[in-house]
Protein backbone atom coordinates (compact mmCIF):
# COMPACT_ATOMS: atom_id res chain seq x y z
CA UNK A 1 0.00 0.00 0.00
CA UNK A 2 1.23 3.52 -0.83
CA UNK A 3 0.12 6.99 0.29
CA UNK A 4 -1.02 7.67 -3.26
CA UNK A 5 -3.45 4.75 -3.04
CA UNK A 6 -5.14 6.46 -0.09
CA UNK A 7 -6.30 9.31 -2.31
CA UNK A 8 -3.89 12.07 -1.17
CA UNK A 9 -3.19 14.95 -3.57
CA UNK A 10 0.17 15.53 -5.26
CA UNK A 11 1.44 18.41 -3.06
CA UNK A 12 1.02 16.24 0.04
CA UNK A 13 2.64 13.26 -1.65
CA UNK A 14 5.66 15.39 -2.61
CA UNK A 15 6.03 16.59 0.99
CA UNK A 16 5.84 13.00 2.26
CA UNK A 17 8.51 11.99 -0.22
CA UNK A 18 10.75 14.82 0.99
CA UNK A 19 10.20 13.59 4.56
CA UNK A 20 11.15 10.05 3.44
CA UNK A 21 7.75 8.57 4.30
CA UNK A 22 7.63 5.31 2.35
CA UNK A 23 4.45 3.46 3.28
CA UNK A 24 1.58 4.35 5.61
CA UNK A 25 1.44 2.85 9.09
CA UNK A 26 -1.66 0.80 10.03
CA UNK A 27 -3.33 3.75 11.78
CA UNK A 28 -2.64 6.01 8.79
CA UNK A 29 -3.99 3.44 6.33
CA UNK A 30 -7.26 3.28 8.29
CA UNK A 31 -7.64 6.91 9.37
CA UNK A 32 -6.77 8.81 6.17
CA UNK A 33 -9.64 7.46 4.01
CA UNK A 34 -12.15 7.87 6.86
CA UNK A 35 -11.16 11.50 7.53
CA UNK A 36 -11.10 12.33 3.80
CA UNK A 37 -14.68 11.11 3.52
CA UNK A 38 -15.76 13.48 6.31
CA UNK A 39 -16.63 10.77 8.83
CA UNK A 40 -16.09 10.96 12.59
CA UNK A 41 -13.28 8.79 13.93
CA UNK A 42 -12.67 7.10 17.29
CA UNK A 43 -9.05 5.97 17.25
CA UNK A 44 -7.25 3.78 19.79
CA UNK A 45 -3.56 3.99 18.98
CA UNK A 46 -0.57 3.85 21.27
CA UNK A 47 2.01 6.58 20.98
CA UNK A 48 4.51 6.31 18.14
CA UNK A 49 2.10 4.75 15.65
CA UNK A 50 1.93 7.78 13.36
CA UNK A 51 -1.55 8.97 14.32
CA UNK A 52 -0.68 12.67 13.86
CA UNK A 53 -0.12 12.13 10.15
CA UNK A 54 -3.24 9.97 10.18
CA UNK A 55 -5.42 13.02 10.85
CA UNK A 56 -3.19 15.92 9.68
CA UNK A 57 -2.75 14.77 6.07
CA UNK A 58 -6.43 14.30 5.22
CA UNK A 59 -7.41 17.49 7.06
CA UNK A 60 -4.86 19.48 5.06
CA UNK A 61 -6.36 18.08 1.88
CA UNK A 62 -9.91 18.95 2.95
CA UNK A 63 -8.82 22.50 3.86
CA UNK A 64 -7.25 22.89 0.41
CA UNK A 65 -10.19 21.48 -1.52
CA UNK A 66 -13.12 22.83 0.49
CA UNK A 67 -13.69 26.52 1.29
CA UNK A 68 -14.63 29.03 2.38
CA UNK A 69 -11.55 31.05 3.28
CA UNK A 70 -11.14 31.66 6.99
CA UNK A 71 -12.33 34.97 8.44
CA UNK A 72 -10.71 37.18 11.05
CA UNK A 73 -10.40 35.69 14.54
CA UNK A 74 -11.61 32.31 13.29
CA UNK A 75 -10.21 28.79 12.79
CA UNK A 76 -11.37 26.06 10.42
CA UNK A 77 -9.71 23.11 12.14
CA UNK A 78 -9.34 22.99 15.93
CA UNK A 79 -6.94 20.49 17.48
CA UNK A 80 -7.07 20.15 21.28
CA UNK A 81 -4.03 18.70 23.06
CA UNK A 82 -3.11 18.28 26.75
CA UNK A 83 0.35 19.91 26.90
CA UNK A 84 2.47 22.68 25.44
CA UNK A 85 5.01 20.21 24.12
CA UNK A 86 2.41 18.24 22.21
CA UNK A 87 0.92 21.47 20.82
CA UNK A 88 4.29 22.44 19.37
CA UNK A 89 4.86 18.93 18.04
CA UNK A 90 1.50 18.78 16.28
CA UNK A 91 2.01 22.29 14.87
CA UNK A 92 5.38 21.30 13.40
CA UNK A 93 3.78 18.21 11.81
CA UNK A 94 1.05 20.28 10.15
CA UNK A 95 3.65 22.73 8.84
CA UNK A 96 5.86 19.94 7.46
CA UNK A 97 3.02 18.03 5.81
CA UNK A 98 1.41 21.23 4.50
CA UNK A 99 4.55 22.90 3.14
CA UNK A 100 3.76 24.96 0.05
CA UNK A 101 0.02 25.07 0.70
CA UNK A 102 -1.61 28.45 1.17
CA UNK A 103 -2.68 27.76 4.74
CA UNK A 104 -2.02 29.41 8.11
CA UNK A 105 -1.21 27.52 11.32
CA UNK A 106 -0.94 28.51 14.98
CA UNK A 107 -0.26 26.81 18.33
CA UNK A 108 -1.78 28.47 21.40
CA UNK A 109 -0.94 27.41 24.96
CA UNK A 110 -0.28 28.86 28.38
CA UNK A 111 3.06 29.67 29.96
CA UNK A 112 3.84 32.31 27.32
CA UNK A 113 2.36 35.72 26.51
CA UNK A 114 -1.15 35.64 25.08
CA UNK A 115 -0.70 38.84 23.04
CA UNK A 116 1.31 37.38 20.10
CA UNK A 117 -1.27 34.60 19.81
CA UNK A 118 -4.08 37.17 19.71
CA UNK A 119 -2.26 39.15 17.01
CA UNK A 120 -1.85 36.09 14.77
CA UNK A 121 -5.50 35.18 15.17
CA UNK A 122 -6.60 38.55 13.77
CA UNK A 123 -6.04 37.29 10.22
CA UNK A 124 -7.65 33.96 11.04
CA UNK A 125 -5.91 30.58 10.91
CA UNK A 126 -6.77 27.40 9.07
CA UNK A 127 -5.45 25.12 11.81
CA UNK A 128 -5.39 26.10 15.49
CA UNK A 129 -3.64 23.68 17.83
CA UNK A 130 -4.39 24.60 21.45
CA UNK A 131 -4.52 23.49 25.04
CA UNK A 132 -8.05 23.78 26.50
CA UNK A 133 -7.29 26.46 29.10
CA UNK A 134 -5.56 28.89 26.73
CA UNK A 135 -8.21 28.31 24.05
CA UNK A 136 -10.97 29.42 26.44
CA UNK A 137 -8.89 32.44 27.51
CA UNK A 138 -8.66 33.50 23.86
CA UNK A 139 -12.37 32.91 23.36
CA UNK A 140 -13.33 34.99 26.42
CA UNK A 141 -11.30 37.90 25.02
CA UNK A 142 -13.00 37.51 21.63
CA UNK A 143 -9.66 36.68 20.03
CA UNK A 144 -11.12 33.50 18.55
CA UNK A 145 -14.66 32.50 17.62
CA UNK A 146 -15.79 28.98 16.82
CA UNK A 147 -18.51 29.49 14.21
CA UNK A 148 -16.23 28.47 11.28
CA UNK A 149 -14.82 25.31 12.89
CA UNK A 150 -15.35 22.45 10.44
CA UNK A 151 -13.36 19.76 12.28
CA UNK A 152 -12.53 19.18 15.95
CA UNK A 153 -9.64 16.87 16.85
CA UNK A 154 -9.12 15.61 20.40
CA UNK A 155 -5.58 14.28 20.57
CA UNK A 156 -4.65 12.22 23.65
CA UNK A 157 -8.07 12.73 25.17
CA UNK A 158 -7.28 10.47 28.13
CA UNK A 159 -4.38 12.70 29.14
CA UNK A 160 -6.57 15.80 29.01
CA UNK A 161 -8.93 14.19 31.51
CA UNK A 162 -5.98 13.09 33.67
CA UNK A 163 -4.85 16.73 33.82
CA UNK A 164 -8.31 17.91 34.93
CA UNK A 165 -9.55 19.50 31.70
CA UNK A 166 -13.04 17.95 31.84
CA UNK A 167 -14.84 21.26 32.51
CA UNK A 168 -12.84 23.11 29.85
CA UNK A 169 -13.65 20.41 27.30
CA UNK A 170 -17.37 20.64 28.10
CA UNK A 171 -17.22 24.41 27.63
CA UNK A 172 -15.52 24.04 24.23
CA UNK A 173 -17.99 21.38 23.07
CA UNK A 174 -20.91 23.64 23.99
CA UNK A 175 -19.47 26.55 21.97
CA UNK A 176 -18.69 24.61 18.77
CA UNK A 177 -21.06 24.28 15.79
CA UNK A 178 -23.27 21.20 16.03
CA UNK A 179 -22.54 20.32 12.40
CA UNK A 180 -18.88 19.39 12.32
CA UNK A 181 -16.50 16.49 11.90
CA UNK A 182 -15.01 15.15 15.15
CA UNK A 183 -11.91 12.98 15.51
CA UNK A 184 -11.03 11.50 18.92
CA UNK A 185 -7.70 9.77 19.52
CA UNK A 186 -6.65 8.18 22.80
CA UNK A 187 -4.11 5.60 23.90
CA UNK A 188 -6.45 4.36 26.62
CA UNK A 189 -10.24 4.22 26.69
CA UNK A 190 -11.62 4.66 30.19
CA UNK A 191 -15.32 4.90 30.99
CA UNK A 192 -15.02 8.70 31.01
CA UNK A 193 -13.50 8.73 27.53
CA UNK A 194 -16.24 6.47 26.20
CA UNK A 195 -18.86 8.73 27.75
CA UNK A 196 -17.38 11.75 25.96
CA UNK A 197 -17.19 9.80 22.70
CA UNK A 198 -20.86 8.83 22.96
CA UNK A 199 -21.76 12.51 23.37
CA UNK A 200 -19.70 14.18 20.63
CA UNK A 201 -19.21 11.49 17.94
CA UNK A 202 -21.78 10.56 15.33
CA UNK A 203 -21.50 7.10 13.82
CA UNK A 204 -17.72 7.06 14.14
CA UNK A 205 -15.32 4.81 12.30
CA UNK A 206 -13.58 2.80 15.03
CA UNK A 207 -9.83 2.36 14.56
CA UNK A 208 -7.70 0.19 16.82
CA UNK A 209 -4.18 -0.75 15.84
CA UNK A 210 -2.90 -2.27 19.07
CA UNK A 211 -4.31 -4.11 22.09
CA UNK A 212 -5.82 -1.64 24.59
CA UNK A 213 -3.21 -0.19 26.99
CA UNK A 214 -0.46 -2.38 25.50
CA UNK A 215 3.19 -1.47 25.36
CA UNK A 216 5.10 -2.05 22.16
CA UNK A 217 6.42 -5.60 21.86
CA UNK A 218 9.77 -4.36 20.56
CA UNK A 219 10.58 -2.59 23.86
CA UNK A 220 12.60 -4.66 26.34
CA UNK A 221 11.37 -3.83 29.85
CA UNK A 222 12.63 -4.80 33.28
CA UNK A 223 12.65 -3.64 36.91
CA UNK A 224 15.59 -3.17 39.28
CA UNK A 225 14.54 -3.35 42.97
CA UNK A 226 16.40 -0.82 45.13
CA UNK A 227 16.00 1.15 48.33
CA UNK A 228 14.73 4.66 47.67
CA UNK A 229 17.76 6.40 49.12
CA UNK A 230 20.08 4.43 46.82
CA UNK A 231 18.29 5.30 43.56
CA UNK A 232 20.67 8.09 42.48
CA UNK A 233 23.78 5.96 43.06
CA UNK A 234 22.22 2.96 41.29
CA UNK A 235 21.17 5.17 38.39
CA UNK A 236 24.70 6.50 37.91
CA UNK A 237 26.13 2.98 38.29
CA UNK A 238 23.84 1.55 35.60
CA UNK A 239 24.59 4.41 33.22
CA UNK A 240 28.35 3.89 33.59
CA UNK A 241 28.26 0.08 33.71
CA UNK A 242 26.14 -0.24 30.55
CA UNK A 243 27.74 2.67 28.67
CA UNK A 244 24.34 4.32 28.25
CA UNK A 245 25.03 7.51 26.33
CA UNK A 246 21.60 8.69 25.14
CA UNK A 247 18.56 8.36 27.37
CA UNK A 248 15.34 10.04 28.44
CA UNK A 249 15.13 9.89 32.24
CA UNK A 250 11.87 10.30 34.15
CA UNK A 251 11.71 11.48 37.77
CA UNK A 252 8.64 12.26 39.88
CA UNK A 253 9.59 15.71 41.22
CA UNK A 254 11.34 18.85 40.05
CA UNK A 255 13.86 18.53 42.90
CA UNK A 256 14.62 15.00 41.79
CA UNK A 257 15.16 16.19 38.21
CA UNK A 258 17.62 18.87 39.31
CA UNK A 259 19.44 16.48 41.67
CA UNK A 260 20.04 13.82 38.99
CA UNK A 261 20.95 16.43 36.39
CA UNK A 262 23.62 17.81 38.73
CA UNK A 263 25.07 14.30 39.24
CA UNK A 264 25.17 13.67 35.48
CA UNK A 265 26.75 17.05 34.83
CA UNK A 266 29.42 16.41 37.45
CA UNK A 267 30.15 13.03 35.83
CA UNK A 268 30.78 14.73 32.48
CA UNK A 269 27.50 14.05 30.65
CA UNK A 270 25.83 16.72 28.52
CA UNK A 271 22.47 17.04 30.27
CA UNK A 272 19.35 19.21 30.18
CA UNK A 273 16.01 19.17 31.99
CA UNK A 274 12.28 19.60 31.39
CA UNK A 275 9.76 20.19 34.18
CA UNK A 276 6.68 22.28 34.84
CA UNK A 277 8.51 25.17 36.53
CA UNK A 278 10.81 25.70 33.54
CA UNK A 279 9.78 28.46 31.08
CA UNK A 280 8.34 27.15 27.85
CA UNK A 281 11.12 28.52 25.57
CA UNK A 282 13.73 26.83 27.76
CA UNK A 283 11.79 23.54 27.63
CA UNK A 284 11.63 23.67 23.84
CA UNK A 285 15.36 24.44 23.63
CA UNK A 286 16.15 21.48 25.90
CA UNK A 287 14.08 19.15 23.73
CA UNK A 288 15.70 20.42 20.53
CA UNK A 289 19.20 20.00 21.98
CA UNK A 290 18.35 16.44 22.97
CA UNK A 291 16.89 15.59 19.55
CA UNK A 292 19.95 16.94 17.72
CA UNK A 293 22.39 15.06 19.96
CA UNK A 294 23.87 18.16 21.59
CA UNK A 295 22.58 16.75 24.90
CA UNK A 296 23.12 13.11 25.93
CA UNK A 297 20.67 12.90 28.80
CA UNK A 298 17.29 14.61 29.14
CA UNK A 299 15.88 14.41 32.68
CA UNK A 300 12.18 15.20 32.93
CA UNK A 301 8.99 14.95 34.93
CA UNK A 302 5.82 13.55 33.35
CA UNK A 303 5.30 16.82 31.51
CA UNK A 304 7.52 15.21 28.83
CA UNK A 305 5.80 11.83 28.80
CA UNK A 306 3.51 12.59 25.89
CA UNK A 307 3.81 14.19 22.51
CA UNK A 308 7.59 14.07 22.19
CA UNK A 309 8.52 12.75 18.77
CA UNK A 310 12.16 11.73 19.16
CA UNK A 311 13.78 9.66 16.44
CA UNK A 312 16.13 6.79 17.31
CA UNK A 313 15.77 7.06 21.11
CA UNK A 314 17.23 3.80 22.42
CA UNK A 315 16.50 4.06 26.13
CA UNK A 316 14.00 5.30 28.71
CA UNK A 317 14.91 5.14 32.42
CA UNK A 318 12.20 5.46 35.07
CA UNK A 319 14.02 6.53 38.21
CA UNK A 320 10.57 6.93 39.78
CA UNK A 321 7.42 5.12 38.69
CA UNK A 322 4.54 7.38 37.62
CA UNK A 323 1.52 7.78 39.88
CA UNK A 324 -0.90 7.09 37.01
CA UNK A 325 -0.31 3.69 35.42
CA UNK A 326 -1.20 4.90 31.91
CA UNK A 327 1.69 7.35 32.08
CA UNK A 328 4.09 4.38 32.13
CA UNK A 329 2.83 3.37 28.68
CA UNK A 330 3.41 6.89 27.40
CA UNK A 331 6.81 7.26 29.05
CA UNK A 332 8.30 4.15 27.53
CA UNK A 333 6.51 4.87 24.25
CA UNK A 334 9.21 7.49 23.61
CA UNK A 335 11.44 4.57 22.55
CA UNK A 336 10.73 1.67 20.19
CA UNK A 337 8.98 3.98 17.73
CA UNK A 338 8.21 3.22 14.08
CA UNK A 339 9.32 -0.39 14.41
CA UNK A 340 12.69 0.31 16.05
CA UNK A 341 13.76 -1.60 19.17
CA UNK A 342 14.09 0.07 22.54
CA UNK A 343 14.86 -0.47 26.23
CA UNK A 344 12.90 0.69 29.29
CA UNK A 345 14.31 0.10 32.77
CA UNK A 346 12.59 1.12 36.02
CA UNK A 347 14.17 1.56 39.46
CA UNK A 348 11.53 0.48 41.97
CA UNK A 349 11.52 0.77 45.76
CA UNK A 350 9.25 -0.97 48.26
CA UNK A 351 6.70 1.83 48.61
CA UNK A 352 6.17 1.86 44.83
CA UNK A 353 4.75 -1.68 44.84
CA UNK A 354 1.14 -0.44 44.35
CA UNK A 355 2.18 1.58 41.28
CA UNK A 356 4.09 -1.40 39.91
CA UNK A 357 1.09 -3.69 40.40
CA UNK A 358 -1.20 -1.18 38.66
CA UNK A 359 1.19 -0.89 35.71
CA UNK A 360 1.48 -4.66 35.32
CA UNK A 361 -2.30 -5.01 35.45
CA UNK A 362 -2.65 -2.33 32.77
CA UNK A 363 -0.11 -3.83 30.35
CA UNK A 364 -1.15 -7.40 31.23
CA UNK A 365 2.33 -8.69 31.97
CA UNK A 366 4.66 -9.10 34.92
CA UNK A 367 7.87 -7.16 34.44
CA UNK A 368 11.02 -9.22 35.10
CA UNK A 369 13.18 -8.18 38.05
CA UNK A 370 16.95 -8.03 37.97
CA UNK A 371 18.78 -7.10 41.15
CA UNK A 372 22.03 -5.23 40.68
CA UNK A 373 24.90 -6.66 42.77
CA UNK A 374 25.88 -4.23 45.49
CA UNK A 375 22.47 -2.49 45.42
CA UNK A 376 20.24 -5.25 46.80
CA UNK A 377 17.20 -3.72 48.47
CA UNK A 378 17.12 -3.91 52.26
CA UNK A 379 13.40 -3.15 52.12
CA UNK A 380 12.20 -5.87 49.78
CA UNK A 381 9.81 -4.99 46.95
CA UNK A 382 6.74 -7.25 47.28
CA UNK A 383 6.07 -9.69 44.47
CA UNK A 384 3.27 -8.69 42.10
CA UNK A 385 1.14 -10.46 39.55
CA UNK A 386 -0.08 -9.54 36.07
CA UNK A 387 -3.59 -9.18 37.52
CA UNK A 388 -2.51 -6.27 39.71
CA UNK A 389 -2.28 -8.22 42.97
CA UNK A 390 0.48 -7.64 45.52
CA UNK A 391 1.67 -11.03 46.67
CA UNK A 392 2.82 -11.47 50.26
CA UNK A 393 5.95 -9.49 50.98
CA UNK A 394 9.03 -11.75 50.96
CA UNK A 395 10.74 -12.31 54.26
CA UNK A 396 14.23 -10.99 54.73
CA UNK A 397 16.81 -13.73 55.30
CA UNK A 398 17.63 -14.13 58.96
CA UNK A 399 21.07 -13.05 60.06
CA UNK A 400 23.17 -15.70 61.81
CA UNK A 401 23.08 -15.38 65.56
CA UNK A 402 26.17 -13.96 67.20
CA UNK A 403 27.99 -16.29 69.60
CA UNK A 404 26.89 -15.98 73.21
CA UNK A 405 29.24 -13.83 75.20
CA UNK A 406 30.63 -15.00 78.50
CA UNK A 407 30.05 -12.44 81.28
CA UNK A 408 33.16 -10.42 81.91
CA UNK A 409 34.91 -11.72 78.80
CA UNK A 410 36.13 -9.76 75.80
CA UNK A 411 35.11 -10.62 72.22
CA UNK A 412 37.97 -11.13 69.79
CA UNK A 413 37.81 -10.22 66.09
CA UNK A 414 40.85 -10.49 63.84
CA UNK A 415 42.98 -10.81 66.97
CA UNK A 416 41.92 -7.32 68.08
CA UNK A 417 39.91 -6.90 71.26
CA UNK A 418 36.55 -5.14 70.91
CA UNK A 419 34.25 -4.25 73.79
CA UNK A 420 31.22 -6.50 73.98
CA UNK A 421 28.26 -5.18 71.91
CA UNK A 422 30.22 -2.18 70.60
CA UNK A 423 31.21 -0.97 67.13
CA UNK A 424 34.63 -0.53 65.63
CA UNK A 425 34.04 3.08 64.66
CA UNK A 426 31.08 5.39 64.90
CA UNK A 427 29.93 6.80 61.54
CA UNK A 428 29.68 10.55 61.02
CA UNK A 429 26.28 12.03 61.75
CA UNK A 430 25.42 12.64 58.06
CA UNK A 431 26.21 9.02 57.17
CA UNK A 432 24.17 7.76 60.11
CA UNK A 433 21.19 9.84 58.91
CA UNK A 434 21.42 8.45 55.38
CA UNK A 435 21.83 4.92 56.68
CA UNK A 436 18.72 5.40 58.78
CA UNK A 437 16.82 6.63 55.75
CA UNK A 438 16.45 10.24 56.93
CA UNK A 439 16.27 12.77 54.10
CA UNK A 440 17.76 16.21 53.98
CA UNK A 441 15.97 19.13 52.44
CA UNK A 442 15.56 18.80 48.66
CA UNK A 443 17.76 21.79 47.97
CA UNK A 444 20.68 20.63 50.05
CA UNK A 445 20.60 16.84 50.05
CA UNK A 446 19.27 13.72 48.39
CA UNK A 447 15.57 14.23 47.56
CA UNK A 448 15.24 10.45 47.14
CA UNK A 449 15.93 9.86 50.83
CA UNK A 450 13.09 8.97 53.16
CA UNK A 451 12.28 11.39 55.93
CA UNK A 452 11.60 9.92 59.36
CA UNK A 453 10.04 11.91 62.20
CA UNK A 454 12.35 12.63 65.06
CA UNK A 455 11.52 10.70 68.18
CA UNK A 456 10.96 12.72 71.33
CA UNK A 457 13.72 12.53 73.96
CA UNK A 458 12.99 10.03 76.66
CA UNK A 459 11.66 11.56 79.83
CA UNK A 460 14.01 11.64 82.77
CA UNK A 461 13.37 9.23 85.58
CA UNK A 462 12.10 10.51 88.86
CA UNK A 463 14.89 12.09 90.85
CA UNK A 464 16.68 13.52 87.81
CA UNK A 465 19.25 10.71 87.60
CA UNK A 466 19.20 7.65 85.49
CA UNK A 467 19.82 4.29 87.05
CA UNK A 468 23.19 2.77 86.35
CA UNK A 469 23.68 -0.89 85.57
CA UNK A 470 25.35 -3.27 87.97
Amino acid sequence: MSFASLGLIDPLLRNLQDLNYQTPTPVQAKAIPAVLSGKDVMGAAQTGTGKTAGFALPLLQRLTQHGPAVSSNRARVLVLVPTRELAEQVLQSFMAYGKGLDLRFLAAYGGVSINPQMMKLRKGVDVLVATPGRLLDLNRQNAVQFDQVQTLVLDEADRMLDLGFARELDAVFAALPAQRQTLLFSATFTDDIRAIAATILRGPVNISVSPPNATASNIKQWVVPVDKRNKPELFMHLVAENNWEHALVFVKTRNGVDYLAAMLDEAGYAVDTIHGDKPQPARLRALERFKTGEVNMLVATDVAARGLDIDDLPLVINVDLPIVAQDYVHRIGRTGRAGASGVAVSLVCADEAPQLAAIEALIRQTLPREEEPGFEAEHRVPQTSATGQIIKKPKKPKKPKAPQAVPGAVQVLNNKPRPQGGENKRKPAAQRAVAAGEGTSPSSGNPFSVRKPRSKPASKPVGGRSKRGP
